[in-house]
């Protein structure tokens, strides 16, 4: 259940760690900030039943995995109330990484990865647009990444 918790500046810090390496032991991050390994245990247990914390993940290079085609797509529905019907026919599909409500021209965007600008032409045309209530789709094909990243902590 989360609870109202306000972070201070050794939070920050805890957080600050975890972002960077979410694998690092709570022994090495005391040490670095000078307090015991219980402060930093019940600290991130306190964020976690708060809510500000919740899992910890890998980050994979999609590259190296020969993922080599990140695309952004805009998603126009024939009708509104189709919204959720529509995310559960895509959360079928393994290449739709992240799926947002937007306001716009867009009902949803999604952003997807495939190995080729072939591979992609399959999933539009024999997958997301085989979806009945789709009325259309605007493909907008990932350059480049120039910035990637989480949150500076010290903004919160």
């Amino acid at each position: 259940m989360e609870t109202q918790y306000q972070i201070d500046n050794t939070d920050r810090k805890i957080l600050a760690f975890l972002m960077k390496d979410a694998r690092m032991a709570y022994l090495e991050i005391a040490k670095k900030l000078n307090v015991s390994g219980g402060t930093i245990h019940q600290r991130i247990q306190k964020m976690q039943e708060a809510g500000i914390i919740s899992g910890s993940h890998l980050k994979v290079n999609l590259e190296v995995l020969s993922f080599d085609v990140m695309v952004i797509l805009g998603v126009f529905l024939k009708s509104a109330k189709d919204q959720n019907k529509v995310v559960k026919e895509l959360e079928k599909l393994p290449e739709v990484l992240e799926i947002y409500y937007t306001t716009g021209n867009f009902a949803l965007m999604l952003k997807l990865v495939t190995k080729n600008i072939k591979d992609f032409h399959l999933l539009l045309s024999e997958k997301i647009q085989s979806i009945s209530e789709i009325q259309s789709t605007e493909s907008f094909i990932v350059l480049d990444t120039p910035l990637n990243r989480d949150i500076d902590v010290n903004a919160l």
